[in-house]
């Protein structure tokens, strides 16, 4: 008996240990998942004077440590430190930046289990690097509303916003009532626009140090134009016998197609200045985003005379800059079409809205390489380039390597990228808002417009000169000088100090087409360790890397070996777009 009872014991010993294993094993203990200690920090502006403080904030989970570690950094240089403690999960401060114009810095803040960055632009113009926004709805927008869609734009650096159909009519970008500008109006596709919302959003972006410009073609018209005192001798025809007048085609249900004028009819030009002049004398834009249609092909003037459209161009920009001096000035070349006549007038930038056959990332490379040629390296490019196009015909999610690997292009050659507004753009008509930014998207573009901005002297200076890039892999990654899908595409750039070897992923893309139409481009993967030889004559002091894929853009040094004109070197990481940048021996 006794024995029976042992054994029953033991029997039911194990029976608890079987069950006490598998309920351990079915029901783990979760882990504590941290959350962030820095969940935002943003400056009062988007650029800044010399000589003006830059004001910053930080939100701080209610948990975390009461001071943080500042670090101010111009490129690879730490240049200033300093302590500031936070209250009720904020800490503000102010910073005076040096007094050196066009300059870019990284400000790392520390907490106790974290760093996060952002960038500080001190620039006396937003012509030397621009970063251009964008805004499309001019309704019923309350003030919260407005200053929330900038402050957004704000904390991407944006330095300039294109006010997108926020007029009457083309011909009449104002309407006009005996007292003066009426309150509200009507745009081109009937939408409602209220004159105290765009005179709203005017005045925040100056708070924030942002250009407002405002938009309208150089040769539009209204149907029934003549009735403002729009002449038909200044109108422009498909046929040297003016029986087909020039025109774009809109929807049936917007109030006109756009009836295209002479752009180079001196009463014309007369004409439409004058009513640029008239909004400036009630809206206080700083300027004029002049847009055109492109190559229109074979055209003629009132007299049956042929008219070159582009020919006009530098002409009509230099005599709208002598009737208002003090107002900039920016005018998209559509796909290139008259950009060389553009480079030689007084615009703040080069500014290309780009379509077929520019379809491959190489040609985004050889749009802003070109721009700077013709412009003697004066200026600087912004593309206006619509992602995932087709993608966008229905209610969706961007897709972020799409995105990034655009960008990194666009970035890395000298550009800026207009894609950012209430929205972000994936059709030429602004409204249009079919997709939306998810959370890696959104937080990746500061990033990348972070480093845009803090390394905008090694990016997008005027001394930067394009230079040869002997360069192999030592490891199992191919690098070419030409993008190729597999492979790393690099090329390299050079001021009188230093070189920038940009490294851009394309070795799992399913695509060279920029535009990432269907939104399926692969997210690359990320490379540790990247074994590289190059060829330098020059003696070299250092080597660093930056990335806004890696450690918040902060630089991290770069181990190299060099003997004669051998030079091998290792990247620590490359995801999307990592830049290399070599220090020379100032006496090599």
């Amino acid at each position: 008996m006794r024995k029976k009872i042992l054994l029953l014991l033991s029997l039911l010993c194990c029976l608890l240990a079987i069950f006490l294993y598998k309920n351990n094993q079915s029901t783990p203990v979760p882990e504590k998942k941290e959350t962030a200690d820095i969940t935002d920090i943003h400056t009062d502006k988007a650029r800044y004077k010399p000589g003006e403080p830059v004001k910053f904030e930080a939100s701080l989970a209610e948990r975390s440590g009461s001071s943080l570690t500042i670090t101010y950094m111009k490129l690879n240089e730490k240049i200033q430190t300093q302590t500031v403690n936070a209250e009720n999960g904020k800490a503000v401060w102010s910073w005076q930046p040096p007094e050196d114009d066009f300059t870019g810095y990284l400000v790392k803040v520390q907490s106790e289990k974290e760093a996060k960055t952002i960038a500080v632009d001190v620039s006396s113009s937003w012509s030397v690097f621009p970063r251009y926004g964008f805004l499309s709805e001019f309704g019923n927008v309350s003030e919260k509303e407005a200053a929330s869609v900038l402050k957004k734009l704000n904390r991407h650096h944006i330095n300039g916003i294109q006010f997108y159909d926020w007029h009457y009519e083309h011909h009449q970008p104002l309407k006009m009532t005996e007292n003066g500008p009426s309150p509200e109006w009507q745009d081109i596709a009937g939408r409602n626009v209220q004159l105290g919302t765009v005179k709203n959003y005017i005045e925040i972006s100056h708070e924030y140090g942002m250009n407002a410009m405002a938009y309208n073609l150089l040769y539009g018209a209204f149907r029934g134009a003549e009735e403002d005192g729009v002449k038909k001798e200044w109108m422009l025809f498909k046929d040297p016998h003016q029986k087909e007048p020039d025109f774009h085609p809109l929807p049936d249900d917007w109030k006109s197609d756009v009836i295209l004028a002479n752009s180079n009819d001196r009463s014309w030009q007369d004409y439409v200045i004058g009513r640029q002049k008239q909004v400036y004398q009630a809206l206080d834009f700083d300027g004029w985003h002049i847009d055109q249609l492109g190559n229109r092909g074979a055209v003629y003037d009132s007299q049956g005379k042929s008219v070159n459209l582009a020919d006009g161009f530098d002409e009509f920009l230099h005599y709208a800059k002598s009737q208002s001096p003090d107002k900039r000035i920016v005018m998209n070349a559509v796909n290139q079409f008259g950009q060389e006549n553009i480079s030689s007038a007084p615009a703040d930038f080069l500014y290309t809205e780009v379509w077929d056959p520019y379809k491959y990332y190489g040609d985004l490379k050889k749009i802003i390489d070109d721009n700077r040629t013709m412009s003697d390296s004066r200026m600087n490019t912004v593309l206006a380039a619509y992602m995932n196009y087709d993608l966008s015909d229905k209610k969706g999610t961007f897709n972020p390597p799409g995105i990034f690997l655009t960008n990194s292009v666009i970035f890395a050659s000298g550009g800026a990228h207009l894609e950012l507004g209430e929205h972000m753009l994936s059709k030429e008509y602004f409204p249009h808002h079919q997709l939306k930014s998810d959370h890696e998207l959104s937080e990746g573009l500061i990033r990348y417009y972070d480093f845009l901005t803090a390394y905008q002297t090694l990016l997008r200076s005027r001394d930067l000169k394009e230079t040869e890039n002997e360069i192999e892999s030592r490891s199992d990654v191919k690098i070419t000088s030409v993008p190729e899908k597999g492979a790393v595409w690099s090329f390299a750039k050079q001021n009188r100090h230093q070189k920038m070897l940009h490294f851009i992923n394309f070795t799992e893309a399913d695509s060279l087409e920029w535009r990432d139409t269907s939104g399926t481009q692969p997210e690359p993967a990320l490379r540790k360790n990247v074994s590289i030889r190059l060829s330098e004559p020059r003696k070299i002091k250092s080597i660093w890397m930056a990335s806004p894929d890696a450690k918040e853009g902060i630089p991290q040094t770069v181990s190299f070996t060099q003997k004669g004109n051998n030079v091998i070197i290792t990247l620590p990481s490359l995801k999307y777009w990592s830049m290399a940048v070599i220090e020379y021996d100032k006496s090599s």
